[in-house]
């Protein structure tokens, strides 16, 4: 059995929350008491098993109230980003069927724009025509409410390649609000995350990853530590404050501590750290050698999706002996296959599908659940990413499918470019698209955000050109290299590509610099 109520009765003062930053600190009785006030707010609003309630905000001790008020009382969470428009805000209240939004004041002018006809309460102030959330649950009992029942999360893809898609699991199968966690025996098993564990987050809590990582640990009865927002000096003095022991990150963490002078990066003391995930996006070869460089052989890496169809996993021991792998599955079986659907020999790059009995659909939306599908077997499902896997079963991301350029008939994943790019240490961040070109179809076109805006211009362009040259085929060099002051690149770490894309395609004719 797993949850926080059984910490709360055995070690009620352990923190299980810190906010990295303030230093406040939630309890595991208070964090039982919090939720139970939120399962009773919840039932007097005539929420019952299977509703459905939206939280957007920043991350906040809050944040896990209202989790584990949903988890405790059989509702659906769906966390929303807090960095999305009125208008896609709700559009996933109107697509999850979500009853309440509960929100923060840190969204400004956006909370004045909604439409949604949802019943609407606020956290950290008062707000005309929002409710407090304070104020209603000030009144509500501290004890569980008489029909507790496992409830679940709903989240959405942060929409890199179109509208975000909501994957909608149904209840736990198990009412029991305790039974054991699948994910979080996957965190104490190839993590070794424990009650122990006092693990740092440095990304949004609204994101799939962050938020489950999060309540394992609770699970687990560890102490979660949460970065109010990602900064990569402030991430390496929590490590010491704390004495972190474990934490969980993407690429573009790394590329930011990495860049950072030697004697700041030298100035903390990471030795308490036992594990350091990283998922979420690729990660360039040269930044994930520095970093087991730097910290020790504590990096591990997964490969998974918000849908659950399938799991992989890499120690950096292995990463060592199988140098750009993402692991192997442990929970599935991998298949690359063609795109008829036909496997592919090893070593060969395909569709990469998960052969898994946890089946997912995007909720609303048939059609793009039935493209995730392989067209023979329907246990069968991808996330849309391209790979190979080598005769010891170990996966290797090549890019997603969507993100494919095709110049002249010939194939390009931008992803093997924009490693390279990133490694150059003038470079802040890079995205590699296929711009309109009249003779090739589409040209390779590298969007580059320097590390010194200064510096900006031809010449940077062609000393990244020359950087490139040896280690990259004439098809696969850039045609053009733009730069931007700052990429759209989610929290999370994923860049929204198809925003640079439209930008191109949509006025053939400029250069955007």
């Amino acid at each position: 059995m797993t949850h926080p109520k059984i910490y709360a009765a055995a070690h009620p003062d352990k923190a299980a929350v810190i906010m990295a930053g303030s230093g406040e600190t939630i309890s595991y009785a208070q964090l039982d008491a919090n939720s139970n006030r939120v399962a009773h707010l919840f039932r007097s609003l005539g929420l019952g098993h299977g509703d459905t309630v939206a939280i957007c905000m920043e991350n906040r001790a809050e944040f896990f109230d209202l989790c584990w008020g949903a988890q405790r009382s059989g509702i659906v969470y769906v966390a929303i980003s807090n960095r999305l428009t009125a208008s896609e805000i709700d559009y996933i209240l109107g697509d999850s069927g979500a009853q309440i939004l509960i929100a923060s004041l840190y969204l400004g002018e956006t909370l004045d724009q909604l439409q949604s006809p949802v019943k609407r309460y606020v956290v950290g102030g008062q707000k005309a025509g929002w409710t407090g959330l304070e104020a209603a649950l000030a009144d509500m009992p501290a004890t569980p409410v008489a029909d507790e029942r496992a409830g679940t999360d709903m989240l959405y893809s942060s929409g890199t390649t179109g509208q975000p898609k909501g994957v909608r699991l149904p209840l736990p199968a198990d009412p029991d609000i305790a039974a054991v966690s699948p994910l979080a025996m996957i965190a104490a098993a190839a993590f070794t995350f424990s009650a122990d564990s006092i693990y740092l987050s440095p990304a949004p809590l609204y994101h799939a990853a962050p938020l489950r990582w999060c309540m394992s640990v609770h699970r687990l009865g560890g102490t979660v530590v949460v970065m109010e927002k990602f900064d990569p000096e402030a991430a390496l003095a929590a490590i010491e404050q704390y004495g972190i022991t474990d934490s969980q990150w993407v690429p573009t963490h790394f590329a930011r501590m990495l860049k950072l002078p030697e004697e700041v990066r030298n100035k903390y003391d990471h030795s308490t750290l036992k594990c350091a995930v990283h998922a979420a996006a690729p990660c360039p070869v040269p930044i994930k050698q520095a970093m087991i460089d730097w910290w020790g052989p504590v990096i591990r890496e997964y490969y998974a999706g918000t849908e659950g169809n399938g799991f992989t996993f890499i120690s950096s021991e292995d990463w060592l002996g199988h140098v750009g792998s993402v692991g192997r599955a442990i929970n599935a079986v991998i298949h690359i296959c063609d795109e008829q659907g036909e496997e592919v020999p090893i070593g060969e790059e395909g569709i990469v599908y998960f052969e898994s009995e946890s089946q997912f659909s995007y909720h609303n939306d048939p059609v793009k659940t039935a493209e995730s599908r392989h067209p023979k077997h329907s246990n069968w499902s991808m996330l849309g990413d391209v790979g190979k896997v080598d005769a010891e079963g170990f996966l290797y991301l090549t890019d997603r499918k969507s993100f494919m350029i095709i110049s002249g008939g010939v194939n390009i994943y931008p992803q093997e470019i924009e490693n390279l790019l990133v490694s150059h240490p003038k470079v802040a961040d890079a995205a590699v698209i296929g711009a309109p070109d009249d003779d090739m179809g589409e040209k390779v076109v590298a969007v580059v955000q320097p590390l010194d805006w200064a510096i900006a211009g031809e010449e940077l362009a062609e000393e990244l050109k020359a950087y490139l040259r040896p280690s990259l085929s004439g098809v696969k060099m850039p045609r053009q290299i733009d730069f931007r002051q700052e990429l759209p690149r989610h929290a999370t770490g994923k860049l929204y590509k198809r925003l640079l894309r439209d930008e191109y395609w949509s006025n053939r004719d400029s250069k955007i610099v």
